[in-house]
């Protein structure tokens, strides 16, 4: 059995839909909980009238009635968050998600996973003893803009996107080459070069480190590449061998100089090192398919 994400990973690529089933607590098991939003207004059912797709993906398209809806959703739960989010960043966020969800299902198409109708009904089930019977759970669906069909819809394609991406996760190594790594942090390039010239006089690194942070005496800890916010850190750790430091690296945070304590070429990750680095397995597929489909928007 495919090992699921934890449950905080999912939510950038389910907020849309996790939002709207928050309002009544539901709970798919796709996204984390958010706090309750407010009882939506009723979203007209759009028309039989033919409507505009609002973007193409390899074909398929998403109408610009389902973006209307989705966009509504959004911004009626990001201001139940008190959030203010402009109409140019609520649309840019509720596109890129709705590309990313149609994306990750178009690639569990491809591995041939069908979300067949018992699948769907056996969320529906769940969902509708959850929240309380049948009618609360139409009534919920009517005051969120669904149909009970546009419902099974969005919940059939959230159900295949979540399997794709447990298959992304479930590709990246619970090992990967580590260092252990300690660092002098510094505010100022001038208290940096002074600590640099200690070093190069003959210091022991440690003595030093725990002088200028008694506290954590400069513990980073073990950490793969692609783990850190930092490129040029890791760039930097990843040069040296144990018993080496780095000369001065500068980045938002200061000045830093590095030493490497130790190595190992096939250490287990920790919990939060292997959830960013399937995070970043998820997020680089999603570049590579976006690249290699073809996206049409509506003008």
């Amino acid at each position: 059995m495919t090992p699921s994400i934890p449950k905080q990973f999912l939510a950038p690529i389910t907020f849309l839909f996790a939002m709207a089933l928050a309002a009544c607590g539901l709970d798919l098991g796709l996204a984390p909980a958010f706090a309750p939003t407010p009882t939506l207004a009723l979203i007209p059912t759009p028309t039989e009238t033919p409507v505009p797709p609002a973007v193409s993906i390899n074909g398929e398209d998403i109408s610009a009635a389902e973006f209307e809806a989705e966009l509504a959703r959004y911004q009626q739960a990001q201001a139940s968050l008190g959030n203010t989010v402009s109409l140019e960043t609520a649309t840019q966020a509720v596109l890129n998600d709705m590309v990313n969800t149609l994306l990750l299902e178009q690639g569990a198409a491809a591995y041939s996973f069908v979300v067949d109708d018992a699948t769907v009904q056996s969320r529906i089930d769940a969902l509708t003893a959850q929240v309380g019977g049948p009618d609360a759970l139409a009534a919920w669906e009517s005051a969120h803009g669904y149909t009970d069909a546009d419902f099974r819809f969005v919940l059939r394609r959230q159900i295949a996107a979540a399997w794709m991406r447990d298959q992304i996760a479930a590709s990246v190594s619970t090992t990967a080459e580590q260092v252990h790594v300690k660092q002098i942090l510094l505010y100022n390039a001038d208290e940096a070069q002074q600590a640099l010239g200690y070093l190069q006089a003959g210091w022991n690194f440690n003595d030093l480190a725990a002088q200028y942070d008694p506290v954590t005496k400069g513990e980073l800890g073990w950490f793969p590449r692609g783990y850190l916010p930092a490129p040029a850190i890791e760039d930097a750790a990843y040069a040296l061998q144990p018993g080496q430091y780095s000369a001065i690296v500068q980045d938002e945070a200061g000045y830093h100089i590095l030493y490497v304590v130790e190595r190992d070429p096939a250490r287990l990750l920790s919990p939060d090192a292997l959830l960013t680095l399937q995070e970043r397995a998820v997020q680089t597929w999603l570049t590579q398919r976006r690249n290699e489909s073809t996206i049409l928007f509506a003008p």
